[in-house]
């Protein structure tokens, strides 16, 4: 579903930020991509998400690839930034839900049973300016998910949340992975979903330096500014967060 070759990234005029980054994501899996902050890892979802082509390797997603196809996969593949106030466009919940879909009954029908589904309906008519952080984040996954995404990258989804936040959003983690959804969770802090990852992959200065299932990675997560989750620091084992069902 998901396949980089060697890819490497330089902006214009700069410095190489990605190198020779490969890894794979089976359809259905969940990736769990960590590193320290200026480490790559926004870029390269930036890349995953068809925002930016490759400067050297390839990358496939769904069977298109890059670079050459970009478009393409924008259609198949939505990225859910970090900064919710970069990506809502309406002035309220009900505008940036259906802002270019139509206003027609089933599509709006579709709109209100996803804000429901993200507890975002008893703010249907609310000014966005006037939402809380974690309801900002949920509206843009709740867009995301309209457009029926076959891959979903999810940028530092738990920053900035309070502890029922992160609960709601590890449920949606985990609703999208039982419904099929490919996604790609990064963060720096691996404590609120490592139990859910099928596979964890860690960049440290644009190169990826450890790639597969937590277990066999966590010990060196450290050499690379990631922290390791208090259970696997404690006893060797990956506890659900809080006590919940993880994988």
């Amino acid at each position: 579903m998901l396949e980089l070759n060697t890819v490497t990234f330089a902006y214009p005029a700069g410095d190489e930020v990605l190198s020779g980054v490969s890894l794979k994501v089976e359809k259905g899996g969940l990736l769990g991509l960590a590193g320290a902050n200026g480490s790559g890892k926004s870029t390269l979802l930036a890349l995953m998400a068809g925002l930016y082509a490759p400067t050297g390797g390839s990358l496939e997603v769904a069977g298109r690839v890059s670079p050459g196809h970009e478009g393409d996969i924008r259609l198949v593949c939505r990225l859910v930034m970090q900064d919710a106030d970069l990506q809502i466009l309406g002035a309220t919940v009900e505008e940036d839900l259906l802002l270019g879909r139509g206003r027609d009954e089933a599509v709006t029908a579709e709109a209100r049973t996803m804000a429901e589904r993200l507890n975002l309906l008893k703010y249907w008519d609310r000014p966005v300016q006037t939402l809380s952080w974690g309801t900002k984040r949920k509206l843009c996954l709740a867009a995301a998910l309209l457009d029926r995404p076959r891959v979903l990258l999810l940028d530092e989804p738990f920053s900035g949340l309070d502890y029922p936040g992160v609960r709601e959003m590890r449920a949606l983690i985990r609703a999208n992975r039982e419904a099929g959804l490919t996604q790609v969770v990064s963060s720096h802090d691996l404590e609120p979903y490592i139990d859910l990852v099928d596979a964890l992959a860690v960049l440290d200065n644009g190169e990826l330096v450890l790639n597969g299932p937590a277990e066999t990675v966590l010990d060196r997560v450290a050499e690379h500014a990631v922290r390791a989750p208090g259970s696997w620091t404690a006893c060797r084992t990956i506890q659900p967060w809080d006590g919940e069902t993880g994988r």
